[in-house]
């Protein structure tokens, strides 16, 4: 579903971001990319999903390649960035019908849809309010629903669980098993290593821009825990 080979992105010059990059996500993968800050993680995500353009290796699809066929692209997947930029002078439910007319989405699906993962997120007595008015965990949730009603083939993830409390962290957790369960694939980035050793079937570890490890979760960990060798990682380099 998302292919990354001999992917490398610098800026003006500089010492590049990230350094030959490979990965590969099939369907129904629960990926982790785990990394910490400025490894290069939200550099790799945006060019995965378009935001940023990239001169070295190449990123696919489902085969198609993001800079040659992106709205095709872009039409199989979901972004989620960390810190939502949602249009604020808008409420939450006409936010959700403007991106399910972007992707075509039926009446009879995201009235469903809708109504099914804002009443998981607990926030559909809210969907009325001005977005201005959402917290940041509140904003959090409107765009994982947004992202979902159009049933993407995969979901790319920053930091999905900043902001969310400990039971919308919980939903969201169910919901990504189920997602992938049913042959959709997640990319996502976080911190929170315990979450991503339990979660997901897959891992990589990234450091400094390069790839350290990746493969099966219960590979790449071994008889430690995944904190254990991302700590013993981060001290022998």
């Amino acid at each position: 579903m998302l292919e990354i080979n001999h992917f490398s992105k610098s800026f003006k010059g500089d010492k590049k971001v990230v350094e030959d990059l490979n990965l590969k996500v099939e369907a129904g993968d629960l990926y982790g990319f785990i990394g910490h800050n400025g490894a290069g993680k939200t550099t790799t995500i945006k060019a995965i999903v378009g935001i940023l353009d990239f001169e070295e290796g190449e990123i696919k699809i489902n085969n198609l390649s993001i800079k040659d066929n992106a709205v095709a692209c872009k039409q199989m997947m979901a972004y989620i960035p960390d810190n939502p930029d949602l249009y604020e002078h808008l409420t939450g439910i006409q936010y959700i019908n403007f991106i399910g007319d972007l992707f075509g989405v039926s009446q009879s699906q995201r009235e469903r849809l809708i109504s099914q993962y804002a009443n998981e997120f607990e926030i559909m007595d809210r969907l009325g309010d001005l977005i201005s008015s959402y917290s940041h965990g509140m904003k959090q949730k409107l765009a994982i629903i947004s992202a979902l009603i159009h049933k993407p083939k995969l979901l790319i993830l920053d930091e999905p669980f900043v902001g969310l409390d400990p039971k919308a962290a919980h939903t969201l957790k169910e919901i990504m098993k189920d997602f992938c369960a049913n042959g959709g694939s997640i990319f996502f980035s976080t911190h929170v290593l315990e979450v991503a050793e339990k979660l997901c079937n897959k891992i990589a570890i990234i450091k400094a821009g390069r790839l350290m490890m990746s493969g099966e979760t219960a590979t790449v960990k071994g008889t430690s825990s995944l904190e254990d060798v991302f700590l013993e990682l981060v001290r022998n380099e």
